[in-house]
């Protein structure tokens, strides 16, 4: 099988001069997201882009500790970590009072749900902050026309809307000048790396059932692959770690990290790979950051809805057949799927996927 990285490289750009820009430079933006996994990962590109578009302007993220690792190979990031303690009204009080403590310039939430509200509004109760604060449109309209029968056509990509919150601001970004994350070296893995010509990932689950790939398909992926390369399986601790050490053990060519790294080594691993097979999750948003290609199944959800693997060719996004499943993009996120559409990303074929793979 041949390499497969899909490098994005970058030619470095003047700053382009705009009415508020000037104003700008130099002061201090705080960026909010966070939660969930995958869209944490989505935002990374554009915090990237914009840490080499205006090197002068101060960066500081809000969000968890766990997932500020997303952010490790761009220079010169601050970071505010959202806690359990922040959860309930009592606790964001006091994160705001965090805010302010930082003494933030602009906040721009790419998140934009009630508690980034609440934060706001203790910011500036009554719009006289001089701090400014600037929020991510969703296009929630645009995709519930979708899921209720609309006509299925490709809406903006969610990394195409974090960026416009910027433009918003007078920082336009230009995403294809993404700078891909570099090559990690591997250390506390029991994989032994030189014994491998390629390395495959392969992330059954996703938050949600019904944008999982069942477990037998996946073995008829895993065993058309050679037994010179190496397969490794990407899941949580507890009942996935389980269920794909079950696999792992009765194949020598696969691996399962499942529960054993942290994000951080993970991530390594990541960087390694030749390909990422994954489904509309977090791992295959990860895997583009080191400009990996991406397989990415998509099964009641639909890569349409803006949520594509960033910077992938469409044809890597495997859909269901929608003469059989006309009422796919069915949800958004996964939740609330509709019975007739549950189980419908098995009717991929695994060949398709393994078509995809030689």
């Amino acid at each position: 099988m041949k390499k497969s990285h899909t490098r994005i490289t970058i030619k470095h750009c003047k700053i382009k001069s705009h009415s508020r820009t000037p104003q700008i430079l130099n002061k201090h933006i705080l960026i909010i997201r966070l939660s969930s996994f995958g869209d944490v990962a989505m935002t990374v590109p554009i915090v990237s882009v914009f840490r080499q578009t205006y090197p002068e302007v101060k960066i500081t993220v809000l969000t968890t500790k766990f997932f500020s690792e997303l952010f490790n190979q761009i220079p010169n990031i601050n970071f505010l970590y959202f806690e359990k303690k922040h959860k309930n009204i009592k606790g964001l009080v006091l994160l705001t009072n965090a805010i302010k403590n930082i003494k933030a310039d602009y906040i721009i939430d790419l998140h934009n749900v009630i508690r980034t509200n609440i934060i706001n509004f203790l910011i500036n109760p009554f719009n006289i902050s001089k701090t400014s604060f600037f929020k991510l449109k969703k296009g929630r309209r645009e995709k519930k026309r979708l899921i209720k029968g609309g006509k299925l056509k490709k809406l903006k990509t969610m990394h195409q809307r974090y960026a416009d919150v910027f433009t918003n601001l007078d920082l336009p970004l230009d995403l294809k000048k993404f700078t891909s994350y570099k090559k990690v070296k591997i250390s506390n893995t029991n994989i032994d790396f030189h014994n491998f010509k390629n390395f495959i990932g392969i992330a059954p689950f996703a938050k949600h059932s019904c944008k999982e790939y069942s477990l037998t398909n996946i073995l008829k992926i895993i065993d058309s692959i050679n037994q010179d390369t190496c397969v490794i399986l990407f899941g949580a601790p507890g009942n996935e770690q389980y269920k794909l050490e079950k696999i792992s053990d009765k194949k020598q060519n696969v691996y399962s990290i499942a529960g054993k790294l942290s994000l951080s080594q993970e991530m390594a691993v990541i960087s390694n790979l030749d390909l990422m097979i994954s489904m509309d999750s977090a791992n295959g948003h990860i895997a583009t950051l080191f400009g990996i290609k991406v397989i990415s199944i998509w099964g009641a959800t639909h890569p349409y809805l803006g949520y594509a693997p960033f910077g992938q060719p469409e044809g890597n996004s495997i859909t269901v057949d929608l003469k059989k499943y006309p009422n796919v993009p069915a949800t958004i996120y996964g939740r609330n799927c509709p019975e007739n559409c549950i189980d419908a990303i098995n009717s991929i074929s695994p060949e398709k996927i393994i078509s995809m793979i030689k």
